[in-house]
């Protein structure tokens, strides 16, 4: 491995294992459960004050409601190692780091992925799938995404033997919510003030108001949003067309009265007043505020083409824009414009539904600028292999109707191509609109930038989420804009932290992933502007580790079936480290 002098250097040891047949459908279950229902706002904030709890298991639960067994010798177990092991009720993950043994919750509380096949490093335990990290010693979750952290379960030895002891519950629950703080600050009826305003209920938005109420603060705190529902899992929207609202809820109803978060849904902020520190929504209600987190997201990019007017054009946007398309698209022929991630999502959701599907694209490949282009010929060929047909270098001119409906997607090729359906998927645009005369900065794009506290220009105002440039701390401070569901997570709480004065830094390495017939890309760090792809394992085959250089330093890396390769490499990435040097030894086969 080569060296640089400024930065410390890693080789990376890497023991490719491919997964089991069955290893679970990671990307078929939203994390969170309930029934939500919206709270209107109808221009007036909602206060609760409910002593509601949810069911959580009690600290110190009787012997009658525990179980507890030997489930190893202590030799069994090297330093280093995780073992999933039974325990009456359930299953627990066994660690022995340092010569201490530690019991935990043994799925990721996020989509259930399996613990004991992730990566252990640095006291934590880094999730194969998704990256999420949880503490060894606590169970709480350090990095995200997901929202719930793990059930630390008592270990002790004896005559050499490792016992456990656990309640029944959490060996069923699976996932802890960590203590939070209740509102006690009255709110005085429907009044106009309040102490924390968080606008957009995303991940950013929901983890900043998990945080503060987790870190102790007990005043008001209001969530304000543009969709009808609470807070949900919208990375599954173009994975799994009609899943129902319900199923996507990152945190039932009776969560946020519990906790005294108050939620407005179909609520636009149009006006901010950093000044007299208020807003004012699109009905005329005002919100005082003492600490804003702005997170509204992102709008999707729409076609202007001639008769982009016509019915059975689609964004994906809500639930019902994702359930309205599977609904219209049951046997019907669909076009897709845009090979990025959402649409070859929904391209490939779609095909064994519709009576066909064609993907229209710009480049040459899909995901060529992302993931290189033998990547993206490898991933096309499996569309391809499922009947999608790919209309690539080229663009819509014109979309055609019948009776006012979608009936045929004329591309600047001249071809003619058959459509009732038509999803757009060219990208999005920050919704910051609203902020332009508000004296918080914008870039020339439109994004907010902040600091590595989430701060922006203005005191007491942060951002976070797919709206902000932000300084990536592993690229030199480097500004990005990154919008990923796992980064908006990460953002949201160093904002809550900062509004609490703790001087948090984000310092999360970047970490996403996709789904297409029933296949995962994983991919972490930020390989934008890479002069060379390094491919580990077999591309036809699916089953592959690409590495993205800059030079000799390994800047991004995806994979296939080489799971848990990304989170290996996101935890060097983490700690700190760097990978860099002669690439050749990769171009041999995996293990």
């Amino acid at each position: 491995w080569g060296g640089c002098a400024a930065l410390p250097t890693v080789e990376l040891k890497i023991e490719v294992v491919l997964p089991e047949k069955e290893r679970g459908k990671e990307e078929l279950s939203a994390s969170g459960k309930g029934s939500p229902r919206a709270y209107q706002g109808n221009g007036t904030a909602r206060h609760f004050h409910t002593e509601e709890r949810l069911p959580t298991p009690h600290p110190y639960p009787s012997p009658q409601d525990c179980v507890e067994a030997a489930v190893c010798h202590v030799k069994d177990l090297e330093n280093g190692q995780m073992r999933e092991v039974e325990l009456g009720w359930g299953k627990v993950l066994l660690v022995k780091d340092n010569g201490e043994f530690h019991a935990l919750g043994h799925k990721c509380p996020h989509y259930g992925a399996p613990l004991v096949k992730g990566v252990l490093s640095r006291g934590r335990v880094r999730c194969p799938w998704h990256g999420a990290c949880f503490n060894i010693s606590t169970g709480d979750l350090e990095d995200f995404p997901g929202l719930d952290s793990l059930h630390k379960f008592q270990v002790k030895i004896e005559k050499e033997k490792v016992y456990v002891r656990a309640s029944k519950q959490a060996l069923q629950l699976q996932r802890r919510t960590k203590v939070m703080a209740k509102c006690i600050s009255p709110s005085a009826g429907y009044s106009g003030s309040t102490n924390v305003l968080i606008v957009g209920a995303g991940a950013a938005g929901l983890v900043c108001a998990e945080t503060l109420r987790q870190e102790g603060f007990s005043d008001r705190i209001v969530l304000c949003t543009l969709d009808r529902h609470l807070p949900y899992d919208r990375p599954k929207l173009s994975k799994s067309l009609d899943t129902q609202p319900e199923q996507l809820a990152l945190r039932p109803k009776e969560f946020f009265r519990a906790y005294g978060i108050e939620v407005l849904t179909e609520a636009q902020v149009v006006t901010v007043d950093v000044r007299n520190k208020k807003v004012v929504f699109k009905d005329g209600f005002k919100l005082e505020y003492s600490k804003l987190l702005l997170a509204p997201g992102s709008s999707p990019k729409t076609l202007s083409c001639k008769g982009k007017e016509v019915e059975n054009v689609f964004t994906i946007r809500t639930p019902e824009d994702a359930n309205r398309v599977v609904r219209l698209a049951r046997g019907r022929n669909v076009v897709v414009v845009g090979a990025g991630f959402l649409g070859m999502e929904v391209a490939a959701y779609l095909t064994e539904k519709a009576h066909s599907v064609s993907v229209v694209e710009l480049e040459e490949t899909p995901f060529r600028r992302f993931l290189g282009e033998r990547v993206g010929r490898a991933l096309m060929k499996m569309f391809e292999n499922n009947r999608v047909k790919f209309y690539m270098q080229t663009e819509v001119s014109e979309l055609r109707a019948q009776e006012g409906k979608l009936k045929e997607v004329v591309l600047k090729s001249s071809k003619v191509v058959r459509a009732d359906v038509c999803v757009v998927g060219i990208g999005a645009v920050p919704a910051t609109g609203f902020l332009k005369q508000s004296g918080i900065s914008l870039d020339s794009r439109g994004f907010i930038p902040v600091n590595k506290m989430m701060q922006t220009n203005v005191p007491g105002v942060f951002a976070a989420g797919d709206a902000v440039t932000f300084p990536l701390a592993w690229r030199n401070n480097r500004k990005v804009n990154i919008p990923h569901w796992q980064m908006a997570h990460a953002q949201g709480r160093v904002a809550a932290q900062n509004m609490l004065a703790q001087e948090a830094e984000i310092s999360t390495v970047p970490y996403l992933w996709t789904a297409m017939f029933g296949k995962s890309l994983r991919y972490t760090g930020y390989g934008e502007s890479f002069d060379d792809v390094i491919i580990q394992g077999d591309l036809e085959e699916l089953k592959f580790v690409a590495f993205y250089t800059k030079g000799d330093e390994v800047i991004a890396v995806a994979s296939m079936n080489y799971d848990p390769i990304v989170s290996k490499v996101a935890e060097v990435l983490a700690s700190g480290l760097w990978v860099t040097g002669d690439m050749s030894w990769l171009t041999g086969k995996g293990s």
